[in-house]
């Protein structure tokens, strides 16, 4: 189980109220991460799902040997409207245990939530994980470090799937990615060329995932013609001049868990410059927990203290930043 403090109560069955007020079922806690897997890193790589190590914006993603105070989500819980924008539900990581997150991001005031399918295959083999879920919506693309996994036929394939499948509300994540040597630079500028046609083609927002690669990722969606594109730029880790060029092309912004890490202030600066409209928050769970849970899975109830950090950096309530980002979150999936 995940290692609570001492005196941290937590009762395996039971009714909890949250500050919402709600009495909701506690869903238990249970492991954190699968046997053999290293923290903050996602455990083994699936097929159609890019493999993941701490970002250099985001030092520290795996635990140091300090002892931190585990906090419970639901004794943070806040009204049932917030949305996790982005999240990989149908990965392993959540096997074990994947009704009982669902429960406890409902239970911490979460009512929507963006499940990330990075190829159709993985779609059409897991999107029944979420037929008893309907505050999961879909989002589907190559991901730029399997650029070669693009072909016609994986085109054809997605688009296939924007047809039958109406819970499919956006072409993600897609981008540029030079961290990793995985696929060759030209090979992701023509995955990210092909799939922002066919974001066009189908009339659906586009999710970016950009790493090591802003500067070109920006200048390739301005040159292409995306500026005022429904667009929203996933996992921001940049600083301020960097969102207000995002905000000037008329893109949204997407915050993650990292703006709660103290090395973080550049990201935390940036949050002022982000009009009320624009802006979005995320787990990209199981990757990049928030503080109190760095460096162990992440899930959507952690949304809760992500946006208390994100609060702060704004001078706002946390329950109006929440309702906020919440529906911000619909409007732009049309969810």
């Amino acid at each position: 189980m995940y290692a609570l403090v001492p005196g941290l109560a937590m009762p395996e069955t039971g009714l909890f109220r949250g500050r919402a007020g709600a009495c909701v079922p506690r869903p238990p806690l249970l492991e954190a991460m699968p046997a053999g897997a290293r923290p903050g890193m996602g455990g083994v790589r699936p097929r159609g799902s890019a493999a993941r190590i701490p970002h250099p914006l985001h030092p520290g993603s795996v635990m140091s040997h300090k002892k931190v105070e585990r906090i419970d989500p639901l004794t943070q819980a806040l009204p049932c409207v917030g949305c996790d924008s982005h999240a990989h539900l149908d990965g392993e990581e959540f096997d074990a245990d994947r009704e009982e997150v669902l429960a406890r991001a409902r239970a911490a005031g979460v009512a929507t939530i963006g499940n990330i399918f990075l190829h159709p295959d993985t779609w059409r083999q897991k999107r029944a994980y979420f037929d008893a879920h309907p505050e999961v919506f879909f989002v589907l693309g190559i991901h730029p470090c399997d650029g070669q996994q693009c072909t016609p036929e994986v085109m054809a394939a997605i688009r296939d799937a924007f047809a039958e499948d109406e819970r499919l509300r956006a072409v993600g994540e897609i981008g540029l990615d030079f961290y990793w040597d995985d696929c060759p630079k030209e090979i992701q500028y023509q995955a990210l060329h092909d799939q922002l046609q066919l974001a066009r083609e189908l009339e659906k927002p586009v999710v970016i995932h950009c790493r090591n690669a802003e500067a070109e990722t920006l200048t390739t969606l301005e040159a292409r013609g995306f500026a005022g594109y429904p667009l929203l730029w996933h996992c921001f880790g940049g600083d301020t001049d960097m969102a207000r060029r995002i905000i000037r092309n008329g893109w949204h912004i997407s915050i993650p868990g990292p703006v709660s890490y103290p090395a973080n202030k550049a990201v935390r600066e940036a949050l002022a410059v982000i009009p009320d409209d624009r802006l979005l928050l995320e787990t990209d769970s199981p990757y990049l927990s928030p503080v109190p849970w760095r460096g162990k899975r992440n899930e959507p109830a952690f949304t809760v203290f992500t946006v208390r950090h994100m609060a702060a950096a704004r001078g706002m309530e946390p329950e109006e930043l929440w309702q906020l980002c919440g529906d911000n979150a619909r409007r732009f999936f049309g969810v």
